[in-house]
This record gives structure tokens, sequence and C-alpha cells, in this order.
């Protein structure tokens, strides 16, 4: 049966148990290539697009629309078509018992940790091995290190990756008095030393990308390359709306509205990620640290950070990307950037790129990272 193949349904992030299968973009006798967009799930944050990881003819989908199957379940078979049907079954049949051979190993996740260094406590999640330059995953304003989940797994294949939860969000303590982005990087990369990183590839979303560029200057030893995905810090321009409203709201209806803002298609919001934030809001500190860190960011619709002058010095390699329907950060800020910088624009997607169009993201950070240790 080494001609059939499977198409399961995926873990992201470490608490996912189970996703429902909302649409198949491909029909049973349809060919699908390695790559090709196959599926959406729907996860506990957002629907995503699922990319099949072989390819060959669908033969049997197992699993219909509409349908919540465990991580790991069997969804479709694919196989040529000299291959009989009663192979097709039988594999079916089969795969329950192999599945659940591999469960031990494929149910083993990375536990969060609470990192202390110059009086703050950070929460970090720690994934991949080896000897390669380790990947830090920084998120933006009011996230947590749950906004990576479509792209973590990727960039730890061969290389340590460390996901860090800033002061006043997730598991971290809202230890940052003022909030300004500059002390916020100094606190990471005090986290960082504390975890013996002496240099990384630094992702960074909206203000985590503002963090991550902060700390060029800072440290530039640690800072091997710079991913910047819709970065506060190099342009005029943010919502405040967003922020005040993300900062105001408290129940279910107001919060699913702003976190809408972040995708270009606001009804990928699931209710879940709406109680997940509301949850985090209500933790002590939270509202307080968050207030402090989106006055550092902004205030009637103008960035209160300015870190272009940064991005313009660091000889780190820089790529940025942006979605063009971004209605937080401009997209218009990626442009007249200086000519070093790699630029990156993702049509269909906004706020929040490496969520909505994780595959084509995960590629772009790894030809990056490719590039800057060549």
């Amino acid at each position: 049966m080494a001609s059939i193949q499977a198409i399961t349904m995926p873990k992201w992030g470490m608490t996912m148990v189970e996703g429902k299968l909302v649409r198949w973009l491909a029909a049973e006798g349809a060919r699908i290539a390695t790559g090709q967009e196959v599926m959406e799930v729907e996860t506990e944050k957002i629907t995503n697009v699922v990319e099949s990881t072989v390819g060959g003819t669908i033969r049997r989908i197992v699993v219909p629309e509409g349908v919540t199957a465990p991580v790991g379940a069997l969804l479709a078979v694919l196989a040529e078509s000299d291959v009989p049907d009663g192979d097709v079954e039988a594999f079916v049949a089969s795969y329950a018992d192999r599945a659940k051979a591999t469960k031990d190993t494929a149910d083993a996740v990375p536990a969060p940790r609470l990192v202390e260094a110059g009086g703050h406590r950070l929460n970090v999640v720690s994934l991949g091995e080896g000897d390669t330059v380790p990947v830090v995953l920084l998120h933006g304003f009011g996230g947590d290190g749950g906004v990576w989940l479509f792209n973590q797994d990727a960039l730890a294949a061969g290389r340590p990756v460390h996901i860090v939860d800033l002061p006043a969000h997730g598991g971290s303590d809202a230890s940052v008095p003022s909030g300004r982005v500059d002390e916020i990087a100094t606190v990471v990369i005090a986290v960082l030393k504390q975890l013996g990183v002496t240099g990384a590839h630094f992702v960074g979303h909206s203000l985590g990308g503002a963090v991550a560029l902060a700390i060029a200057p800072i440290e530039p030893a640690q800072v091997v390359s710079l991913t910047l995905i819709a970065p506060a810090g190099i342009g005029p321009d943010i919502s405040t709306d967003y922020l005040d409203g993300f900062l105001a709201a408290d129940r279910r209806k107001p919060m699913k509205e702003v976190l809408g803002k972040l995708f270009a298609e606001p009804e990928t919001v699931s209710a879940e990620m709406v109680e997940n934030v509301l949850r985090f809001k209500r933790r002590d500190g939270v509202s307080a640290g968050l207030a402090a860190v989106a006055a550092s960011l902004g205030r009637d619709g103008r960035q209160a950070v300015d870190l272009r002058g940064v991005l313009e010095a660091t000889t780190a390699p820089v790529l940025v990307i942006w979605g063009e329907r971004d209605a937080i950060i401009p997209v218009n800020q990626s442009e007249n950037l200086p000519a070093k910088i790699h630029v990156e624009r993702i049509a269909e997607a906004g706020h929040m790129p490496m969520m909505e169009a994780a595959g084509s993201v995960n590629r772009m950070i790894a030809a990056h990272i490719a590039a800057a240790e060549s």
C-alpha cells in the first residue's frame, strides 16, 4: 500500500485536539499537488485553509463537510487510478490502528514555562531541536503566542523555536509600567539571555515587530535576521480605534467586532477566540498593562513610536510581510522602504497574514532565514 497516501486532520498549536472540516476545496477524482489548498478547517481561533502535504488523486473522502474530527483523523485517501478499490478500502479500515500506534509521539507537546529575568517573568514555549540559529516569535498587541499556531511547527523543522508572550500578554506578568517598546525589548533580551540564546532570527508581528526592531540597536549581536509582519514603528498611521475598542470591549459582541478588524474576512473569528481574549483581559493587572502599551503605540490615529531610523541603520537582513487588506496598520507603510529591505505583500490577508496565509508566510520566512544563513 505504499502508493496510497493519507490526508489527515492537522494539529496546529499545543492545545488543538480536534477541528471542524468546513469545506473541501477538491472533490473525489480530482488530482491535487503537494502544497495545493485542499480544505478549510475551523479551529478554536479561526478557520484556516489547509495545504496538502502529499500529491495524487483523491480516491476517497472519508470525512464530509461540517464534521468535527480529532487531530490525526483520516480525512481523505490519495492513490493512483491503478490502485484497486479494495486496497483503498483496506487502507481506510486499517488507518485507525496505525494512527493509534503513533499517537503517543504525536501527542508529545512542549510545555509553557515562566522564565524570570531582571524582575520580570515571561511565558515561553520552546520547541524544535538542532544546533542551528533559533527563531524567536513575538506576537502583537492583545495577542499571545497562540497566534503562531499555524507557523511554529514549520519553523521548528530542524531548529529551536522560542515563542514568547510579551509583558502584560498571554501567560506573562504585567510588569512593564511604562509600556514603552524599548522597555519591552529590554525585558525580552534579558529573558533570551536567561534561555542561553546568543543570536536569533526574530519574527515579530505588529507590536512584536516593533519590539524585534527595537532589539537591534540594543543588542545587535542577538539579531541574525528580522522578519517584520505588519510592524508598528515604521510609518505614521495606526488604527487607535482598534486599540481603544480592544481595551473597552468586555462582552462577546463588541469583542468579536473588534477582533474581526484583524482579518480580511471578519467572520473567520471563532467564538472560542472571543472567549479566550475576554478571559485573558480579566486577569489582575492586564487591563492597566495593556492600556500602558496601547498609549506607547499610538494616539489619535498616529503612531507614537518611530523606529524608521533603526530600520534604515540595521545591518541584519530584513523581510517585511504585509497583508494588503490590513485595517490596523496600513499596507502603504511597506512602500518606499530602504532598497535593502525585502517586501512581500499578500493580497488576500488583513493584519494577520501569518494566520490568514500561513503556508505562504512560512515559505517566505524559511527562504529569508536560509538566505541570511548562506
